[in-house]
């Protein structure tokens, strides 16, 4: 794949085959003011085969956002509201017993859709969250004896509230890591407030049209995986994650007080995932550096463990990204 030529036809084959991109995009600004960042994490989940968690205060569209995108792929969406009475099978469904038949059914839950939405997943107690792991990981579900393959695409878009504390559960690393992304949502600027209101006060609803098929984000992600990774690259990534885990061979002794632990091999293959698909929304048949640096906090932020020191110190894994890509080597 090094030939000059391989990549000017690889390029040809992606602006072609990423047409799409732009009209998901333009369908979901209709909708959603302002907020680029998290319509572009959205379509890099959903182009990466990632899982993507969404942390913001209450009121930032992160319900409305995730409802858009499953309109405009057409795709199953589901709900599900955590809560700290629910239970596993409230999630993945139960057997049940059907007297017609005298036998045991399995009564499929809410997680059977392509586009599951795990509204504030921080509510719910570890053996529910923990339900969810074999079908984040797996793409599969177990009720009773039998195993269900879950439908493709399948994508979960969870949402948690940072500034509530009381009758939270914390997510365990174990969870955490099945993510692909963690992705910040930060206020509106006063331009999009008062679009907002605009648009909120006039009463109209705004809907938008399913313009792709399941089946066509599928052959996309084919498409992702072509997107060309040269080794310097693969190198850059691998020493990005390392500098987590071994922050003295950067020249950042200073920062092995912060860290706890490091990022796992998960976040490599994340991150190099991850830079294809922000290739692929920006019409490329290759990954630059500025791919990498561009996915790196929303991959890692939530693989870096901070220790007593870094807390003490307001120290965020944010920060800690941050210096690991000043420090780190470009290619």
């Amino acid at each position: 794949m090094n030939g000059t030529i391989d990549i000017r036809e690889l390029n040809e084959m992606i602006e072609k085959q990423s047409g799409f991109v732009t009209n998901l995009q333009t369908g979901m600004n209709q909708v959603i003011v302002g907020q680029k960042h998290l319509v572009e994490s959205l379509l890099i989940g959903l182009l990466a085969d990632g899982h993507v968690l969404l942390e913001g205060v209450p009121g930032l569209e992160k319900t409305l956002a995730i409802k858009t995108l499953a309109s405009l792929v057409d795709g199953d969406f589901s709900r599900i509201q955590f809560t700290p009475d629910l239970l596993p099978a409230d999630v993945i469904g139960t057997m049940v017993y059907s007297q017609k038949e005298e036998t045991f059914k399995s009564n499929k839950g809410p997680v059977f859709a392509n586009f599951v939405l795990a509204d504030e997943i921080n509510r719910a107690p570890a053996k529910v969250q923990s339900a969810l792991l074999e079908a984040m990981q797996e793409r599969q579900v177990t009720i009773g004896k039998e195993t269900f393959q879950l439908p493709q695409p399948f994508l979960v878009l969870a949402t948690q509230n940072p500034i509530e504390q009381e009758g939270t559960y914390p997510l365990p690393e174990a969870q955490v890591d099945r993510f692909m992304l963690k992705v910040i949502i930060g206020y509106p600027e006063i331009s999009e407030e008062k679009k907002i209101i605009r648009q909120n006060i006039t009463g109209e609803k705004i809907t938008v049209k399913a313009i792709l098929k399941p089946e066509e984000i599928i052959e996309a992600r084919k498409v992702v995986r072509q997107v060309y990774i040269d080794e310097k690259i693969e190198q850059y990534i691998a020493d990005i994650v390392f500098a987590t885990r071994y922050p003295d061979k950067y020249n950042m002794r200073e920062m092995k007080e912060f860290i706890s632990f490091g990022a796992s091999p998960r976040a490599s293959i994340n991150l190099a995932l991850a830079a294809r698909a922000y290739a692929f929304i920006k019409r490329r048949g290759y990954v630059i550096p500025e791919d990498v640096r561009a996915v790196a906090h929303d991959v890692l932020r939530h693989r870096i463990g901070l220790s007593y020191e870094a807390e003490a110190n307001n120290m965020t894994p944010d920060e800690i990204v941050s210096k690991i890509l000043n420090n780190v080597e470009v290619p």
